[in-house]
């Protein structure tokens, strides 16, 4: 209990009754003998003082600078420390870690006429994760997920050219389309100085991500596919507008694939069909809503819709290449994506039999409400490859 006598007052400690049956033992912070019946100066529920120096104690408290001096003093000797010589603000506060590993840095990086735009974090030295993002998003859909791996790994994500802060040339000026895309990624990765790197690919990174492997396949490490198709089998049954757009490319087909960029279909169908509307952040569906309403960004959309029938005649080629370089390969991916379903991971292990495949309770962009599982399946993948590596090279 506690009770109030004057400028003082008397506090039984350990929620105010014995524990285990036994008094707990107060020291004087003054002398250090036992101190029964501790007491606490009235207004600040603080160190415990014998009788023998209860007036030393309350003392100290006389004037009210004294008061603010004594109170810091007694809040460190309290939590069995010690003030710094100087109590200046500036001085006791902590200095932030400026170079923290999982610290996020954006940057740019020219690459012929396109200024590429991306994130990076991790140590410079650490094997590198290179994340591509998909439709209609950019490189901040990994914006959960990169602290995840920052830690252990140099992460780094571009925005590819007609998405995010990437600035290219306007239509006509530039080709939108995948080849290119590819194109401008390997000399991004050039640029920057990429000599080996895991892939993760997701939608649209998938088959950008796959041309860079299968160009230099001995740079590539292992992939993780995030709901990254290659299969046919990956497709679902609500691609009729697009594939009857890749078959007579008209004027007409080309307006009824433009629902696909609107606000209600980016939320809709791309982000809310399979993720807990508790953990579905606006964050990602409202910037891909903003960067769709930019001046000419529906057209080269567009043009990258029609383009991606492309992707489709690549992939017996991606298929090859699994099959010829045998990259080792994770699959986790969202079992309730409306474009790309569960065969289209599974179908993986056709090509690759040691393929391992994570079936998420998500949807499409499964980061958005699992980055810190998919995080965890990337850690614990890319950790078992990096010592199957260096248990090979040590022969």
């Amino acid at each position: 209990m506690t009770t109030r006598r004057g400028d003082e007052r008397t506090f039984l400690h350990s929620g105010h009754k014995k524990a285990n049956g036994v008094q707990p033992v107060h020291y004087c912070r003054i002398c250090n003998s036992v101190a029964r019946n501790a007491t606490f100066i009235a207004f600040f529920a603080g160190p415990i003082f014998c009788g023998a120096n209860k007036e030393a104690a309350m003392s100290t408290f006389e004037t009210p600078a004294s008061r603010r001096s004594a109170l810091g003093a007694l809040v460190v000797g309290a939590l069995g420390g010690s003030l710094p010589a100087s109590t200046s603000a500036s001085a006791t506060q902590p200095k932030p870690q400026e170079n923290s590993l999982s610290q996020v840095q954006y940057k740019r990086q020219q690459v012929g006429e396109v200024d590429v735009f991306y994130r990076e974090a991790g140590p410079a030295d650490a094997p590198v994760l290179l994340l591509l993002h998909g439709f209609p998003s950019a490189s901040h859909m990994f914006r959960d997920l990169i602290p995840h791996l920052a830690g252990r790994y140099r992460v780094i994500a571009p925005d590819m050219p007609g998405f995010g802060q990437t600035k290219a040339p306007p239509r006509g000026q530039f080709e939108y389309g995948f080849d290119n895309l590819a194109k401008v990624m390997d000399g991004f990765v050039n640029a920057i100085g990429l000599e080996r790197y895991a892939l993760y690919i997701f939608d649209y990174g998938a088959p950008v991500g796959l041309r860079l492997a299968m160009s230099r396949p001995e740079r590539v490490s292992a992939i993780i596919s995030q709901n990254g198709n290659a299969y046919l089998e990956g497709f679902s049954d609500e691609w009729g507008a697009w594939q009857t757009y890749w078959r007579d490319p008209s004027s007409a087909n080309r307006e009824a694939c433009r629902a696909t960029l609107s606000a209600e279909t980016i939320k809709g169908w791309h982000y809310a069909p399979g993720s807990d509307p508790a953990l579905l952040s606006p964050d990602g569906y409202e910037l891909d809503i903003a960067y769709m309403v930019r001046p000419g960004a529906e057209e080269i959309q567009l043009d990258l819709i029609l383009d991606y029938r492309s992707n489709v005649a690549l992939y017996p080629d991606f298929q090859a290449y699994f099959r010829a370089c045998r990259p080792p390969l994770l699959a986790v991916w969202g079992r309730h994506d409306r474009a790309f379903v569960p065969a289209g991971a599974q179908a993986y292990q056709r090509d690759l039999p040691d393929a391992e495949i994570h079936l998420l309770d998500a949807g499409h962009f499964a980061l958005e409400t699992r980055h810190g599982e998919i995080g965890s399946y990337i850690q614990d993948f890319l950790g078992r490859q990096l010592t199957s590596l260096e248990n090979r090279a040590g022969r």
